[in-house]
């Protein structure tokens, strides 16, 4: 059984043009949700979210990974990071060899600021990188220097965290030479992991302003996808195996937190609008509930008679999400509520659905046999008692095969689905959403 804690860092120096992530510039944003207070705030909703948790039957383990992400979390003291760590340790323990990340602005860290994180139990920092060109990065509006990050890359080298680096490719007017320069410098700074995402523009950011207004060019699906065989190519060359869609790295480097998310493990999410998942809990469909004041901010007006009432008992799947805004979630906080904006069950047929675009994103594939338990437990039936949904055989998945969308591979001493599992070529993470789609509908999902 796996335990994850994610804490939710919502402040940054500046907002890129790109960003539509839930941060915020101001120091200040009220019901104590400041920088200065963060920390407090934060480990104060832990502690709520224990309480919780005992309160619905859920027993977890000592967490096995902390991520810190953002925002940024460098933007708050090194002690401050390592304060929320030793709450996490004292809340529910951290297993022995636990990963615990943070991710981090080049310009935001130095080798004292690094070597406390280390001193605090940090093992690994993630670097936001994003390119290695200057004209790009102007387009992101980052304001670090690809000498920053290498700073950073061997401060922590010095002082022991495992590191990373994140590029992001399609910005407007990046030309695939800038790109193979990127991947390349990303490759000498000697990291064990890479994480490349194409960039996605949202019509309500500056960015996705200026490309309506047709000041930016309008990224370009093929030009995304020839950047994702140039990094996938160069990346495999110097040692780092794809392991996620979006993640490269070398044997043992692969970040736990991530693959924890992708393998549907429980998680507690600690911050504004971080969310939280649940396998197994008692009144899925219920939430903490609020106090007829903050219901009102958060509904507009609307009375706290509004709220979702329970909706079934039991042991159930749930997935859940905090207030965003960091004024009314500190507000919930002090008002001793568990600061969710909603929940939500995860019914069987969800949690279905899940498992396939899961399992196909990642390298060790979606394990068949666990996806027909998953369709013999669906509670999707006909009128007479039957499954809608039907099983999948191994021989279902061969004209994916031959397209060269995915491959089958078994265990040893397997019959039928017994260790079977569908794995996405490059070809078929290109096309991921069509793989699902194909699936989707041999299940009849």
């Amino acid at each position: 059984m796996t335990y994850e804690i994610y804490v939710h860092v919502p402040f940054c120096l500046r907002r890129c043009g790109y960003c539509d992530f839930n941060t915020y510039t101001a120091a200040d944003l009220g019901g104590g949700a400041s920088r200065g207070n963060y920390a407090n705030m934060a480990i104060r909703e832990m502690e709520l979210t224990r309480r919780w948790q005992e309160t619905r039957g859920i027993d977890e383990p000592a967490a096995s990974t902390v991520f810190f992400g953002g925002g940024t979390p460098t933007i708050l003291s090194a002690d401050d990071l390592v304060t929320m760590l030793d709450a996490v340790r004292r809340i529910w323990g951290l297993a022995p060899g636990a990963e615990i990340t943070t991710e981090a602005n080049p310009d935001t860290v130095n080798e004292y600021y690094i070597g406390r994180l280390a001193e605090g139990g940090f093992t690994r920092i993630s670097f936001g990188m994003q390119s290695a060109v200057p004209h790009v990065l102007r387009t992101l509006d980052r304001t670090h220097t690809p000498a920053n990050v290498e700073a950073g890359v061997r401060a922590a080298d010095a002082a022991g965290p495992r590191t990373s680096v994140d590029l992001l490719y399609g910005a407007p007017g990046e030309r695939l030479d800038d790109w193979r320069t990127s991947v390349e410098t990303a490759i000498g700074l000697g990291v064990n992991h890479i994480s490349a995402y194409a960039l996605t523009v949202e019509p309500t950011t500056k960015m996705g302003r200026r490309i309506a207004a047709g000041t930016l060019p309008k990224p370009d699906d093929d030009d995304e996808a020839a950047k994702y065989e140039i990094a996938d190519d160069l990346f495999s060359k110097a040692g780092l195996e794809w392991y996620e869609v979006s993640n490269w790295a070398r044997a043992g480097y692969e970040s736990r937190h991530n693959l924890g998310y992708w393998r549907n493990v429980d998680w507690a999410g600690i911050g504004p609008g971080a969310h939280s998942h649940y396998n197994a809990c008692v009144d899925a469909g219920a939430r903490p509930p609020l106090t007829r004041a903050l219901s009102e901010k958060l509904t507009g007006g609307e009375t706290a008679s509004a709220q979702p009432k329970e909706q079934i008992t039991g042991m159930n799947a749930l997935r859940a999400w905090d207030i965003s805004h960091p004024r009314m979630w500190g507000t919930a906080i002090n008002e001793g509520r568990v600061p969710w904006g909603g929940s939500e069950e995860i019914t069987p047929h969800e949690n279905l659905e899940e498992l396939i675009m899961l399992g196909l994103r990642i390298r060790e594939g979606l394990d068949l046999n666990r996806l027909n338990r998953a369709i013999a437990s669906s509670s999707d039936t006909d009128a007479d008692g039957s499954s809608r949904l039907k099983p999948i055989d191994p021989t279902q998945l061969k004209p994916m095969v031959d397209e060269g969308l995915i491959t089958l591979t078994r265990g040893s001493g397997g019959v039928g689905t017994d260790g079977v599992h569908a794995i996405p070529t490059r070809k078929g993470r290109l096309l991921n959403d069509a793989v699902i789609e194909r699936l989707f509908d041999l299940i009849g999902v």
